[in-house]
């Protein structure tokens, strides 16, 4: 059994006509890291809530372990965990009290499922009798996954969770993930980071409400359908230009300090060719490389 099945979910917004998800359909193992990679507005957080019952899609049926989001949803919710992308613990309790506030809601108290958040906890323990308002940003990320994994969540539903968390706070995250899923929780985390669909099991890449594409990080990655090429120069705003007019290039963007490009014909590929182009264009101190597609990389190609 599928830990979550998706099957056409639609959702659009009346005001504007806004489509926020466009007939999805996806399954999820159990126990398996699945993540949702998209820009803002994507429709991660639109899936999510559908999935957790807290809204109501248009068309289409889900289940989330094995039960139907419309017709069961009081028992989805005693076993999912929801973690928004915006911090929602109560701001004005320390941590100790939110953490048993948490547990008091499904019937349990902080002892029941201790063993399951012990390696998070006791990051965030000296800090118990703080208000969670006054938290750093990774511990609030740290208090907010225990109150979503205090009832033991046979599904974890993770909205954006590294969203504004600094880089050694959100590696703990990823690594606190994996021991969960050992432990036979099934996970759903988005994110907008690309860089993160890399430490996911498999990833669906998402945008304006559709899914381009499902597969393993690597899997994603082979389907690259050309050679791809980085080239910079001394002048890189001149470089995009001149690139983009060139009329044997596919397609040219910008990647950190160099330009991504492939070509139109990929039998005619030639580095002499194109950095007498360059030369020829006034460019000094140019390089050119092949490379391996990352995920953006494929990301972007499957937008256009």
């Amino acid at each position: 059994m599928a830990a979550v099945s998706i099957d056409h979910i639609h959702k659009t917004f009346n005001k504007g006509g806004l489509t926020a998800v466009n007939s999805v359909s996806f399954d999820v193992k159990e126990a398996e890291l699945f993540g949702i990679i998209g820009p803002d507005g994507a429709g991660k957080t639109t899936l999510f809530r559908i999935l957790t019952t807290l809204m109501l899609p248009d068309s289409g049926a889900a289940s989330v372990d094995g039960l139907e989001i419309i017709k069961d949803y009081k028992q989805i919710r005693k076993q999912v965990g929801y973690m928004p992308g915006k911090f929602s613990l109560y701001q004005d309790l320390t941590v100790e009290e939110n953490l048993r506030f948490f547990a008091s809601v499904f019937g349990h108290k902080i002892a029941d499922h201790y063993d399951l958040i012990k390696d998070i906890y006791v990051q965030i323990e000296p800090f118990k009798d703080r208000r969670a308002g006054k938290l750093s940003g990774g511990m609030k990320q740290k208090l907010a996954l225990c109150c979503a994994l205090i009832h033991k969540p046979s599904v974890l539903f993770l909205d954006e969770p590294t969203t504004g968390v600094d880089a050694v706070s959100r590696k703990e995250f990823w690594e606190m993930l994996k021991r969960l899923k050992e432990q036979g929780i099934s996970i759903l985390v988005s994110t907008p980071y690309m860089d993160e669909a890399n430490l996911c099991e498999r990833i669906a890449l998402m945008q304006g409400g559709s899914i381009l594409s499902i597969d393993s990080p690597e899997g994603v990655m082979q389907k690259y359908p050309a050679p791809l090429y980085a080239v910079k120069a001394s002048d890189m705003i001149k470089l995009l230009k001149d690139l983009r007019e060139l009329p044997d290039i596919s397609s040219c963007y910008a990647f950190g300090e160099y330009h991504h490009i492939t070509w139109k014909n990929q039998s005619l590929i030639d580095y002499s060719y194109l950095e007498n182009y360059l030369m020829q264009k006034g460019h000094h101190g140019i390089n050119i490389k092949a490379i391996k597609p990352n995920i953006e990389d494929c990301f972007i190609q499957l937008m256009h």
